[in-house]
């Protein structure tokens, strides 16, 4: 089983560090494509799938895709607005903080109506 984190661990390592390279290579198209494949999904689904079956999946693909749209996409949206007016670490900052209040405001949500 440990192998199965080692793996995680380097997948998740492998496509941050392409994502960066191919952006700082003057790849941008590349780096976007890196930028938008699931890995932390497709490997944790690998793993669920396995361990716990295909309704987990199925249960944990519905949480991840409401959470999204709750949670990720203001997060987005923030850094998209303040990267621009203010300086980038700042508006990650802020838009983490941001996701963080939106996701447990979800997670709670989303149990009392599952």
């Amino acid at each position: 089983m440990m192998w199965e984190y080692v793996l995680a661990f380097v997948v998740g390592g492998l496509v941050t560090l392409a994502i960066t390279w191919f952006e700082a290579s003057g790849f941008p198209l590349l780096s976007r494509l890196a930028a938008l494949f699931p890995v932390f999904t497709w490997i944790s689904y690998l793993f669920i799938g396995t361990l716990k079956g295909g309704k987990e999946v199925s249960s944990h693909v519905l949480f991840v895709l409401l959470g999204t749209i709750f949670a990720w996409i203001p997060y987005m949206l923030v850094i998209y607005y303040l990267s621009q007016k203010i300086n980038p670490i700042y508006a990650i900052l802020i838009a983490i903080g941001v996701f963080v209040i939106l996701a447990l405001v979800f997670i709670k949500l989303y149990g009392l109506f599952t």
